[in-house]
């Protein structure tokens, strides 16, 4: 009976509501009428319902999120682990740092950066350009920070990133905060 009411849009306490109603207008008590509806929406008691809702949000997670987790759960940890590998002098440390920080500045921060872009259509124009201009110089940067750990040229990136940061996104930053402000 409580499938039938997912189309129209129903809640569950519109259906405890409707439930009743009809018991009411059959001739039963209030006092009876509302257990009788309870024992009907929730055989096994809410707390089943409410842990069947929360199984089925956790499981519909959205593939672009798995990924989004997933890529900064791996990135950290190897980051992580490089770092304390470099700090105790053990073998494949510095390995670890680079895949990590590498797989984070091009892989999780671009992610983030889309996954944040795409969430909210109804953004500015400044709020979008500030979010790209933000995403851009940390990914510019990092690349840049990446290449000078590796004792490879990266002078030009790293101003590349570091103007992009403060020619684009601070003042972007700013002017929201300010438009905001006489909100």
């Amino acid at each position: 009976m409580l499938s039938s009411c997912r189309p129209c849009g129903m809640t569950l306490l519109d259906h405890l509501c409707t439930s009743i109603e009809e018991r009411k207008r059959a001739g039963t008590a209030f006092e009876r009428a509302l257990p009788e509806a309870l024992e009907e929406l929730a055989p096994d008691g809410f707390q089943k319902i409410e842990l069947e809702t929360m199984m089925l949000l956790q499981s519909n997670l959205p593939i672009m999120k798995k990924f989004l987790y997933l890529s900064g759960l791996v990135t950290t940890m190897t980051l992580t682990l490089g770092m304390t590998f470099r700090l105790l002098h053990w073998p494949g440390g510095s390995e670890l740092f680079n895949f990590g920080f590498l797989g984070f500045t091009l892989i999780f921060l671009p992610a983030v950066g889309f996954n944040n872009y795409r969430k909210k259509v109804t953004r500015s124009s400044y709020e979008k350009l500030r979010l790209f201009a933000g995403e851009a110089s940390a990914v510019v940067t990092g690349s840049a920070v990446l290449l000078k750990v590796l004792a490879l040229p990266g002078d030009i990136l790293l101003l590349v990133g570091a103007g992009i940061f403060t020619f684009a996104f601070l003042p972007l930053l700013f002017f929201t905060m300010y438009k905001k402000s006489l909100a």
